[in-house]
């Protein structure tokens, strides 16, 4: 399974530096001063390096949702029980959780896969791609064996694949997992050297006994399981999450099918840390929506090297950040494609824009 892994990530290339080229003269000559319309110009521009087209054509969107549970949910490190995980799988299929208001505001569609859930779950919108019943716990041993935790990397792939030839063109990652902020931090302690009190935030809304708590559980679990910090599989399958591994395969699918792919927040941002330790060229293809409230978030951020669109002090998950920078990725390509230019207007230029 690794070696089908580093055949498909054979196929994530450099962006196309001619469109990028090209997309930056067609903004230069719109009736504006260059560059003043900021970000909205670099996501264009980056668009058209995804696509290799000047003016990117956008289809149908998708935010995949992917549920997993967390064996270190045993260790009391969350303020929500396990069972919250299967329960809120069932309000996102029924359309009733933040995360389906949003996108049904952005035109985009609920993707929720149950790749993990520690329950049976069946629902005709369900796609049932579970790998086991959650994971073990980490305080005791790895949480995933590495065949697990490739075989959830797959998954991910295979269905951005799966999604692009419906017609899919644009992807934003969430997540749903009780315990998942414990394995992110764990994630980010790990690649990033930073310290565990660093990286810990306070996830669901626990309190000060249960934080010093949750931070002893990860320095517990990163001494018994002595993760390899240049393995970045073996990190993920140690201390991570299969829904985390999931959106892993999410972000690598992506970038190999030519896709943008719109990453939420703190845990969206771990799995799109582990990505670009297993590709870094996959980073290129990568827009970061939000920056969460969770403490930690800014740190995986700039360790990816991405700066986030929106800072909404939001620490929800689920992809909810993701869906709401879709409507400023659609912004960018209406810029693209109806703003006049100078010569169609009759607008003269600066002399030093001619």
């Amino acid at each position: 399974m690794l070696q089908s892994l580093n055949h498909l990530l054979k196929e994530i290339k450099p962006l196309d530096q001619e469109a990028i080229a090209a997309a930056g003269r067609h903004l230069d000559q719109l009736t504006k001063p260059p560059g003043s319309l900021g970000k909205l110009e670099d996501t264009a521009q980056q668009l058209a390096g995804i696509t290799g087209e000047t003016i990117t054509e956008l289809g149908k969107k998708a935010v995949i949702v992917m549920a997993g549970d967390h064996g270190v949910c045993e260790e009391g490190i969350s303020a929500f029980p396990a069972e919250v995980t299967p329960q809120m799988v069932l309000n996102f299929l029924s359309g009733g959780a933040a995360v389906n208001v949003l996108a049904r505001q952005a035109g985009a569609d609920v993707v929720c896969v149950d790749i993990g859930v520690n329950s049976d779950l069946e629902h005709p919108q369900l796609y049932s791609r579970k790998v086991r019943k959650g994971t073990r716990n980490m305080m005791r041993g790895p949480a995933m064996t590495e065949q697990e935790a490739l075989e959830a990397i797959h998954i991910g792939i295979n269905l951005v694949k799966e999604l692009v030839d419906d017609g899919y063109t644009l992807f934003a990652t969430g997540e749903m997992g009780i315990g998942n902020t414990t394995a992110s931090s764990a994630l980010l302690a790990v690649l990033t050297g930073t310290d565990v009190a660093g990286a810990v935030g306070r996830g669901t809304g626990i309190d000060n006994d249960m934080l010093r708590h949750k931070q002893e559980v990860i320095e517990r679990a990163i001494e018994i399981n002595n993760p390899d910090v240049n393995n970045p599989l073996d990190v993920l399958a140690k201390l991570g999450g299969l829904e985390i591994a999931g959106l892993t395969g999410v972000i690598l699918g992506a970038a190999i099918y030519r896709r943008p792919v719109v990453i939420d927040g703190f845990i969206s941002s771990a799995a799109a840390l582990v990505a670009s330790r297993i590709s870094p060229q996959s980073t290129s293809y990568i827009i970061a929506s939000h920056l969460s409230h969770e403490q930690g978030h800014a740190r995986l951020l700039e360790a990816i090297g991405l700066s986030p669109m929106l800072r909404m002090d939001m620490r929800l998950g689920e992809g909810t950040g993701a869906v709401l920078a879709f409507s400023l990725i659609e912004a960018s390509v209406r810029v693209m494609k109806e703003m006049a230019t100078f010569a169609s207007a009759g607008v003269s230029q600066a002399p030093s824009e001619q």
